[in-house]
């Protein structure tokens, strides 16, 4: 069986996969330094764990209970928020991939920190279990230099600030769902609390919306999208770096607009300021989704997925309205599944020996 891990700043949610890739149990640790809960399958209990380490042994504990010990699993795999230009494809988490992981905590200091304190706590629990990583920027790695770069100096470029794009295992499992009919060219789009859209050709991203972090791109649930760099610097000079980072990332988006990051709340109430919202999320969805579809040379076909684009018929239909002047397009509706993806993943590398 293999173990699917992803680790946030404050919880830990697993799924059991067996190796025909069907899920056995799911669960979860959520308030991890406070007053913690396990979750897993029908057991519900309140917990002590100061930290993922012991989150992850009551965890495994709780998978042995109903008969799923360590001894019955064959690989750990997690989910990993940053691979950088140089992790562009799963692998196995040996002390090279994990000290470069480490070195692009700069990229993502909201999520590669709690990545690896899941990969090192689950290491102290269970050193001999293998131990895979699936990257959520890797998917993106496909797209072209031209698509990647900012026009900024050369010393800028060569920190790392490019386009690298999210949502990868996202993306990746939606094209596995579709295959073998996959369109040609799939305009893609994962629309939930955070938000992105995805040109794939041919199987592969050759563009994406979000960018250096993910901030770019669409309209999200907290998030602004794009916006204007000078338009930051001057909420940094208001508020400074920090201040105008929360505003950006936990204060914009529909909740700036519409009160609210709950796209069914917006959908039901009837105010001007919901509709603002919902009307300003379908416009700069389908105005990029222009961009995206230039980057393939036209477009063959529509996909939705994330909570917002699976449940929310009336965004979806509104989106595609835009886009009505392309002539009719195939619509598909895929729900999101990305530790499936990431269980196919580290199978591959169990399969190929690595």
């Amino acid at each position: 069986m293999i173990l699917v891990v992803n680790a946030g700043s404050s919880s830990i949610k697993v799924e059991l996969f067996d190796l025909a890739l069907a899920p056995v149990l799911s669960g979860a640790v959520s308030e991890i330094g406070g007053a913690a809960r396990l979750k897993l399958g029908a057991l519900r209990a309140e917990i002590s764990a100061p930290d993922h380490v012991a989150a992850l042994g009551h965890l495994l504990r709780a998978l042995a209970d109903q008969g799923h010990g360590l001894s019955q699993l064959s690989a750990a795999a997690h989910r990993i928020v940053h691979g950088g230009a140089a992790l562009t494809a799963p692998a196995r988490l040996t002390p090279d991939i994990l000290d470069q992981v480490a070195g692009y905590v700069p990229l993502a200091p909201l999520h590669n920190p709690h990545n690896l304190s899941a990969i090192h706590a689950l290491s102290k629990l269970a050193p001999d279990l293998p131990q895979y990583g699936s990257f959520d920027t890797a998917f993106h790695a496909a797209n072209p230099e031209i698509a990647t770069t900012y026009a900024i100096p050369a010393a800028e470029r060569a920190k790392g600030i490019r386009r690298y794009g999210f949502h990868g295992l996202s993306y990746a499992g939606l094209v596995e769902t579709l295959r073998p009919d996959l369109p040609r060219r799939l305009l893609a789009l994962h629309l939930g609390n955070g938000a992105s859209l995805c040109a794939i050709l041919e199987g592969k991203s050759v563009a994406t919306s979000m960018g250096y972090s993910p901030l770019d791109g669409l309209v999200m649930g907290t998030r602004a999208g794009a916006i204007d760099g000078m338009a930051v610097l001057r909420m940094a000079e208001d508020h400074g770096i920090k201040g105008a980072g929360d505003l950006l990332n936990k204060h914009s988006g529909l909740t700036a607009m519409g009160g609210t990051n709950d796209m069914a709340a917006l959908l039901g109430t009837d105010t001007p300021e919901a509709r603002f919202a919902v009307d300003h999320f379908c416009y700069w969805a389908a105005r990029q989704a222009g961009s995206a579809i230039v980057a393939m040379g036209g477009v063959d076909a529509v996909a939705f997925t994330g909570g917002i684009g699976e449940n929310a018929a009336d965004i979806r239909e509104r989106i595609v309205a835009h886009l009505a002047w392309i002539g009719p397009l195939p619509v598909h509706v895929i729900p999101a599944d990305e530790e499936l993806q990431i269980a196919r993943d580290a199978l591959h590398l169990i399969q190929s020996g690595a």
